[in-house]
C-alpha cells in the first residue's frame, strides 16, 4: 500500500501557491469575475479553534470551483484589527495594543495558511494600519460634507445646500436633519455669523455632533454599543453600565432608512437574515400628536401608528431617560419617581424589549389634556417606553395594546375600548375594526378614522401625519484610544475637518491606555494633540471611531489595497463590483451589515463606486460547537469512575480536556500529567478502559472542548481537517465537533491516494479506455457536485466523494481518464492532495488552472435492466437484458430462461404481461 505522506505534501504546496502567486487576482475583463468574501475576522490572542474556519472552508470551496469553471476569482483576507480586547490587554499590560495586535495577527496568519485557503494574501488589509484608515477618515469627511436630499433621494454636497441657504433660505429644503431645525429665510442666513451657520449646516450634514443618550461604562471608559451590553454589564469584564447623555458623533443612517429596506428586495440573503433588518429598521406609518401639558407651558410629542384610538388613551408614558420626565414630576411624587427613574434608566434598551414580564414605573404627578376630546389623562415613567424610539412618549391605549394593558391592570388605570370587539381574553389590536367611543371618528373604519384624525391634527396644528423608524442615527465614537483618530479639530467649540492633505491623521503616543483622571478620553493624555491652522493651533477630537467604521467599507480596499492617491482605483472596483458569496456569521444581521449597506450607497451617491449594494449573495454558517467530555470523581477522594458505573458511586461530573480523549477513551497517563493534583488519580475501569461521558455545549476554555486545528492538522492533515468540517452537516445548521468521526475522512483520502498507486506503492495509472461502469462512477459524482455547488451542499459533495472512490476501488480502476478529473473534482475540498496528484500524472504548474470536468448524460443512461421475473405473482427469476428489446423478444428471452422452464414443466404459460424496463409476469 503506498503511504500518503500528508504532511510534506502539505507543505509543499503551500509552499508551492506562495512563491508562486497562485491565487493573486488582477483585472481581466475577458473573463468573469467572482469576488468570494468571508467575513473580516477580529484576530484574538487565541488563535482558532475549530470552529472559526467553517465558513472560510465553504467560501474557499466555491472559490476553486469558479475558477476551474473558468471565473476570474477574487478571494481576500485582512484583519478587522482595532478594537477593545487589545486596548484592555495594554491596559493591563501597559504594552502598546499595535504589539499585541500584530502578535495575533502572524498567529491568525500562520494558522489560515496552513488550511490552505486560496487567499490572495498580496491584497490583505488591516484596519489597525495608517495607510488603511487614511480612507476610513477620508470618508468620514466626505460624510461630513454631505446632506441627505429627500427629494433627490441621495446624499448631496454641503456646499449646494450653503448655496441654496443663500440664495432661498431653508423652506423650500427637503432635507434629513434635525427634528427640531428652524425655518430661516435666504436674509436671515445670509446675516448669520459664521459660527451660527455652521451650528445650523450640523443638523443637516450626515455625520454630526449631537448630545446622545449611550451606554457609559466607567470601569471601561468609554461608551458600549446596545450589543456589548447584557443585563445592566459590559460583556467584557462584567462591569456596571449606565445610560447618559454626552456630545457624541453620529451617523445620519435614517435618512437611508427607506433605501436600505428596498435594497433588500434586490439581494439573495435568508428571509430571516433580511427580516432582521427589517424589524431594526422598523419603518411605521403614523402620526405624531402633541399633547398639552395641564397648567404648563410644556408639550409632550408623540408618534402613534394608531391615531384612531386616541379617544381610548388613559394615559401618557414617558422614557426613564427622559428630560421632560424628571421636570413633570411633583413634590408629592418626587421621592418615589426619582428613585424610579434612576433604576429604570440604567437597563438596557435591549433588555428592557425582552422583559416582557416585569411591569414597572412611576406616576409623575402631572396630566397631559387629550387634543381630541379635553380630557385631564395621567403622565407615567415606563421603562416599556424607549428614548430611541420615537418620542420617547407613548399615548397609552389599554384596551388595544397589549403592553399597555398589562400597565394599566397592574397600576388600577382606566381601560377603554374605541373598537368594536370582545375583550373578554385581555387587550387586543382591532385592526380594520370598527370605531366606536370616539367623537366625530365613531362609526369609521380604521383607515377612514385615521385619515380623518390625521387631518384634524394638521388642520388644529397640534399634530401631522409621519412616517417612523425604529432605527436610531448610529452613534460613532467611543471613548478609546486603539482606534482611528476622527479628523477633526475644534475651534471655539464647534468641529472643522483638518486639511485632507493631513490624511492619515495617526494615533498618538500616550503614557497610559486609559482615560485621564478628569474623565477625557486616552487620546487627551497625547502632549501635542492639536491641529496648526494659519489660525492658530487648535484641538484634536479626543474620542476615537468605533469598531464598525473600518469593517464598513474593507470589502471595496480588497479590490485595490495599495493605493496610496484614493480609496480604490474607480475602474477596479468597477470590474469586481458587488461580492458575489459573502459568508459569515448571523451575530452580524443587523449592525455589521447595515452600516456596510449604508457606506456603500453613500459611496455610490457621491459616484465614488457604482454598485449601491456590497453583498449580492450572504449565507450564515451555523456554529460548530463542542463536545464535551466528563470524567467522574469519587465525593472527597481522587478516584474516578468509569461513564458505565458511576451510578455506583457517589459522584461528580467533572469537565476534561477533549484533547485527551479519543472515541470517548480517556488516556490515563496524559490524564494524570494533566493537572498536578491529578498526578495520583486513581481509576475504576470498566473491561480495562475509562470510558467519559461526552456533551454538546458551546466551545470554551472553560469547558476543556476547544479543539485546535493545529492539532488536527499534524494528526491528519489539513485535507482532512477540511473535508471533515464539511461532511459534518449543512453549512448553515448548527453541529457539533466529534472527532470520533475524523479516521472514516483520512481513511477515504488514503483510499483516493491509492487509486493512483499499485499495491507495491509505485504511482501506477493506465491509458486503457475505462468501462462504463468506470465513466458511471465518475460521472455520478461529477453530476451531483454541480448540483450542490449551486445549492452550496458541501457535506453531500463529500459523501458522494466517498461512494465514488469506493466503486473505483472494487472495479481497480487506475485508468487516467478517469482518475485524472477525479483529481480535479476533489481539489476544491482537498487541494493538496489533489495537486499532488496532478503532478504525478505529469502535469507542470497547479491543478487549479485547469477546467472542471464536464458531465455527460450519456455515461449514467441505462442500456440493460434487470427484470423481476413473477410466476404466478412471486419473483422466481431475474433477467437482465437490453432495454432495447420488444416485448416479443422480452417474451422469448424470458420463456427460454432455465428457471422459467422449471416452472413451466414443459406446458405453455396461460398468460404472459411484459411491461419493458419494468417487469415480466408468467401466469401458469
Amino acid at each position: 500500500m503506498a503511504e500518503y505522506t500528508f504532511r510534506e505534501i502539505e507543505k509543499k504546496w503551500q509552499a508551492y501557491w506562495q512563491e508562486n502567486s497562485t491565487f493573486e487576482a488582477k483585472v481581466n475583463p475577458d473573463k468573469p469575475k467572482f469576488y468570494s468574501l468571508d467575513m473580516f475576522p477580529y484576530p484574538s490572542g487565541a488563535g482558532l479553534h475549530v470552529g472559526h474556519p467553517l465558513g472560510y472552508i465553504a467560501s474557499d470551496i466555491v472559490s476553486r470551483f469558479k475558477a476551474l469553471k473558468g471565473f476570474n476569482v477574487l478571494h481576500p483576507m485582512g484583519y478587522d484589527s482595532f478594537g477593545l480586547p487589545a486596548e484592555q490587554y495594554a491596559i493591563q499590560t501597559g504594552q502598546h495594543p499595535a504589539i499585541t495586535t500584530e502578535q495575533n495577527i502572524a498567529r491568525y496568519t500562520e494558522q489560515l495558511k496552513n488550511i490552505g485557503f486560496a487567499f490572495d494574501w498580496s491584497k490583505e488589509v488591516r484596519t489597525s494600519n495608517p495607510d488603511y484608515y487614511k480612507w476610513t477618515q477620508w470618508i468620514f469627511m466626505q460624510l461630513f460634507n454631505s446632506y441627505f436630499d429627500n427629494d433627490a433621494d441621495k446624499a448631496l454636497s454641503i456646499d449646494s445646500l450653503i448655496s441654496r441657504f443663500e440664495k432661498e433660505g431653508n423652506a423650500k429644503v427637503n432635507a434629513a436633519c434635525d427634528d427640531e431645525t428652524p425655518i430661516f429665510s435666504a436674509s436671515e442666513w445670509n446675516a448669520f455669523s459664521d459660527r451660527e451657520k455652521q451650528e445650523m449646516l450640523l443638523k443637516y450634514r450626515l455625520t454630526f455632533l449631537a448630545e446622545t443618550t449611550v451606554n457609559w461604562c466607567a470601569a471601561l471608559g468609554t461608551v458600549l454599543s446596545n450589543d456589548e451590553v447584557k443585563d445592566g454589564f459590559s460583556e467584557r469584564g462584567g462591569h456596571p453600565v449606565e445610560r447618559k447623555k454626552m456630545m457624541q458623533w453620529s451617523m445620519r443612517i435614517t435618512a437611508y432608512a427607506d433605501r436600505l429596506l428596498q435594497g433588500l428586495e434586490k439581494i439573495d440573503w435568508s428571509e430571516p437574515i433580511k427580516e432582521m433588518q427589517r424589524n431594526w429598521i422598523g419603518k411605521s406609518i403614523g402620526a405624531e400628536v402633541i399633547f398639552q401639558v395641564k397648567d404648563s407651558n410644556e408639550t409632550i410629542k408623540v408618534f402613534t401608528t394608531r391615531v384612531d384610538t386616541i379617544y381610548g388613551v388613559t394615559y401618557l408614558a414617558l422614557a426613564p431617560e427622559s428630560d421632560l420626565a424628571a421636570s413633570l414630576i411633583t413634590e408629592d411624587q418626587r421621592e418615589t419617581a426619582e428613585a424610579y427613574i434612576e433604576v429604570a434608566k440604567n437597563r438596557s434598551e435591549r433588555e428592557r424589549m425582552s422583559d416582557v414580564k416585569t411591569i414597572s414605573g412611576a406616576f409623575t404627578g402631572s396630566y397631559a389634556i387629550n387634543p381630541f376630546n379635553g380630557e385631564e389623562i395621567q403622565i407615567w415613567v415606563a421603562d416599556y417606553v424607549l428614548a430611541g424610539y420615537g418620542t420617547g412618549a407613548v399615548m397609552a391605549v389599554p384596551a388595544h395594546d397589549e403592553r399597555d394593558y398589562n400597565f394599566a391592570k397592574h397600576f388600577g388605570l382606566e381601560i377603554r375600548q374605541v373598537i368594536e370587539g370582545s375583550m373578554e381574553e385581555g387587550s387586543f389590536p382591532g385592526k380594520g375594526g370598527l370605531i366606536i367611543n370616539s367623537g366625530f371618528i365613531s362609526n369609521l373604519y380604521m383607515k377612514d378614522a385615521m385619515t380623518k384624525a390625521i387631518e384634524f391634527l394638521e388642520e388644529k396644528g397640534i399634530g401631522k401625519g409621519k412616517i417612523q423608524y425604529r432605527m436610531r442615527d448610529a452613534i460613532f465614537t467611543r471613548q478609546r484610544y486603539w482606534g482611528e483618530p476622527l479628523p477633526v479639530y475644534f475651534k471655539d467649540g464647534l468641529p472643522y475637518l483638518i486639511e485632507e492633505k493631513d490624511l492619515p491623521l495617526v494615533l498618538p503616543e500616550v503614557d497610559k491606555y486609559l482615560p485621564t483622571e478628569d474623565g477625557e478620553p486616552p487620546l487627551a493624555r497625547a502632549s501635542d494633540w492639536n491641529y496648526k491652522t494659519a489660525e492658530g493651533e487648535f484641538p484634536l477630537e479626543r474620542s476615537t471611531m468605533p469598531g464598525w467604521a473600518g469593517s464598513s467599507w474593507y470589502f471595496f480596499r480588497y479590490t485595490d489595497p495599495k493605493n496610496e492617491t484614493e480609496f480604490a482605483d474607480k475602474a477596479k472596483t468597477d470590474y469586481w463590483g458587488a461580492v458575489d458569496l459573502y459568508i459569515g456569521g448571523s451575530e452580524h444581521a443587523t449592525g455589521h451589515l447595515l452600516y456596510s449597506r449604508f457606506w456603500t450607497k453613500f459611496l455610490y451617491d457621491i459616484g465614488a463606486v457604482s454598485i449601491d449594494e456590497p453583498f449580492q449573495k450572504m449565507i450564515n454558517q451555523g456554529m460548530i460547537q463542542g463536545r464535551s467530555n466528563f470524567v467522574y470523581r469519587v465525593k472527597g477522594s481522587n478516584q474516578f469512575v468509569s461513564y458505565g458505573l458511576k451510578d455506583q458511586y457517589d459522584t461528580f461530573a467533572m469537565h476534561v480536556d477533549v484533547n485527551i480523549v479519543y472515541n470517548d477513551q480517556l488516556n490515563l497517563e496524559k490524564f494524570k500529567a494533566w493537572r498536578p493534583d491529578l498526578a495520583d488519580a486513581e481509576f475504576i475501569l470498566e473491561d480495562g478502559k475509562y470510558i467519559c461521558g461526552s456533551e454538546v455545549e458551546k466551545m470554551s476554555k472553560s469547558k476543556y472542548n476547544v479543539v485546535n486545528p493545529d492539532d488536527i492538522i499534524e494528526k491528519y492533515g489539513a485535507d482532512t481537517l477540511r473535508l471533515y468540517e464539511m461532511f459534518l452537516g449543512p453549512l448553515e445548521q448548527f453541529k457539533p465537533w466529534n472527532t470520533n468521526g475524523i479516521d472514516g475522512v483520512f481513511k477515504f483520502l488514503r483510499k483516493l491516494w491509492n487509486l493512483y498507486h499499485a499495491a507495491s506503492g509505485e504511482f501506477q495509472v493506465s491509458d486503457a479506455e475505462p468501462s462504463k461502469e468506470e465513466y458511471k462512477a465518475l460521472h455520478k459524482a461529477i453530476k451531483k457536485m454541480e448540483e450542490d455547488m449551486a445549492n452550496f451542499s458541501f457535506n453531500t459533495s463529500v459523501s458522494s466523494f466517498m461512494i465514488c472512490v469506493n466503486e473505483l476501488t472494487a472495479l481497480k480502476c487506475n485508468k487516467r481518464a478517469i482518475l485524472e478529473p477525479l483529481a480535479v473534482l476533489v481539489s476544491p475540498y482537498a487541494p493538496h492532495i489533489s495537486e499532488e496528484l496532478w503532478s504525478l500524472l505529469g502535469h507542470t504548474g497547479s491543478i487549479t488552472e485547469t477546467t472542471f470536468p464536464k458531465f455527460e448524460e450519456s455515461y449514467l443512461v441505462e442500456s440493460a435492466f434487470e427484470y423481476p421475473v413473477m410466476i404466478n405473482g412471486k419473483m422466481r427469476a431475474k433477467l437482465n437484458l437490453d432495454l432495447s428489446l420488444s416485448k416479443e423478444d422480452i417474451e422469448k428471452a424470458a420463456l427460454a430462461d432455465e428457471i422459467v422452464q422449471k416452472w413451466l414443466e414443459g406446458k405453455a404459460p396461460k398468460k404472459m404481461i411484459v411491461v419493458p424496463g419494468k417487469i415480466i409476469n408468467v401466469v401458469i
